[in-house]
């Protein structure tokens, strides 16, 4: 027998703020985070010079250097968002967290990219100097899942979700699924990611990043048809789930529920997605959820703002949802969080859910017929009341994921 599955504290580090309310007066006034990099000028042969970088980050002074050791900068964004949540929740300082019965489903595209290069400079100038005690486990790929677990002493079970874009989604839905199957009581679960510049040059080598240097806040223009390509940004996002009845019987704040969840690979194609697989993500994620697609009352979109994704989540989404229900993205404002966008987009849902608005896609003032027939939300946002909201995110590789949240 399943369990249902609430959210009971939340912790953000975003570009657009680190609180809800923050975070929705910038979302409704068209508040934009995206920036000119000079920093970035040194690169010559990168086209793209945007991103929308957290400038304000910096640990508390609680955090000594011995405890920060192990801790690049993405697991520095994971742990705070963490211990966010965590206080919110109520369970910061909770021996369930000790007990066996929390456990951790967490990702980011990758570690740390500066202790990559004290790393891999063994290779390029055949010395290991600039390597310490700490490179690999700023540099690895679950450093931000061992560290939230080092941090709060949490023994429950380890998943590590390194899959790009879909490693914050698929770090609550598998959180999701442990819960629902009685595999943990808690779970500490979401994504972060660190801004780096070659990442940027990941997409901008595809031509898939904006160009748009001369005007950073209409660069990135999710369903648009003047769209160029995606903006990079970065932050963290941690959700912690729990089952209804651990909740229920703590008095714990209960933010909303997860309901649905699936998850599925293209199987065809590194870089390029298909239509058909994405749908069926959405469909699958319904099924789970025992709900049919005229009970989702607004899908919040991945949507980067390319120009072949945005064309391919457009055909599938109308094909599921036809042009009745409002559809949004989150990174006209936000650019692309990589690791952390899944579950920041499922925290800004679960914001939306309860207040009964929906955030709009900015800088969609032209939508492109390729991307199918779709309501759009734009302007300053919409007044609706929505039960239930899908958020969708795909990533490099063609994997894909669909959560559906309900408002409790």
């Amino acid at each position: 027998m399943s369990t249902r599955v609430v959210v009971t504290g939340a912790g953000v580090v975003s570009a657009l703020g680190s609180d809800w309310d923050s975070v929705r007066t910038r979302l409704q006034s068209g508040k934009c985070a995206i920036r000119y990099m000079p920093e970035w000028e040194r690169y010559t042969t990168l086209g793209t010079r945007l991103a929308a970088p957290v400038d304000d980050f910096a640990l508390p002074d609680s955090y000594t250097r011995k405890r920060r050791r192990s801790m690049g900068r993405v697991a520095q964004l994971a742990v705070a968002a963490t211990e966010q949540a965590l206080l919110g929740s109520g369970l910061l300082d909770d021996s369930v967290l000790t007990s066996g019965d929390t456990g951790i489903a967490y990702g980011s595209a990758t570690g740390s990219s500066s202790a990559a290069m004290e790393f891999f400079a063994l290779l390029e100038h055949g010395s290991a100097e600039r390597m310490d005690t700490t490179t690999y486990l700023r540099m690895m790929s679950h450093t931000a899942a061992v560290n939230i677990g080092i941090r709060f002493g949490i023994t429950g079970r380890v998943v590590t979700t390194s899959s790009a874009c879909t490693a914050g989604s698929q770090g609550l839905g598998y959180a999701f699924e442990a819960i629902r199957d009685g595999r943990q009581k808690v779970m500490v679960a979401g994504g972060a990611e660190e801004l780096c510049p070659t990442q940027a040059a990941t997409f901008d080598t595809i031509l898939a990043a904006s160009r748009r240097n001369e005007d950073p806040a209409r660069a990135s223009r999710p369903f648009d048809a003047d769209r160029d390509g995606l903006v990079l940004g970065e932050g963290s996002c941690t959700l912690i789930l729990e089952s209804i009845e651990h909740a229920t019987a703590r008095g714990a704040p209960i933010l909303g529920e997860i309901v649905g969840f699936a998850t599925n690979s293209d199987g065809a194609h590194v870089v390029r997605p298909r239509v058909e697989t994405i749908q069926r993500v959405m469909q699958d994620a319904l099924k789970v959820a025992g709900l049919s697609a005229q009970d989702i009352g607004a899908v919040n979109a991945h949507a980067t703002a390319t120009r072949q994704g945005d064309v391919v989540e457009g055909a599938a989404t109308a094909a599921v949802f036809g042009a009745q229900t409002p559809v949004m993205s989150l990174k006209g404002h936000t650019g692309h969080t990589l690791g952390a966008c899944g579950a920041f987009e499922a925290w800004c849902s679960l914001g939306m859910l309860r207040d009964c608005w929906l955030a709009p896609t900015l800088n969609l003032t032209s939508p492109d017929p390729a991307c199918g027939e779709l309501d759009h939300v734009t302007g300053s946002g919409r007044t609706e009341e929505v039960q239930f909201m899908m958020s969708n995110n795909f990533a490099f590789g063609g994997i894909n994921t669909s959560l559906i949240l309900a408002r409790v």
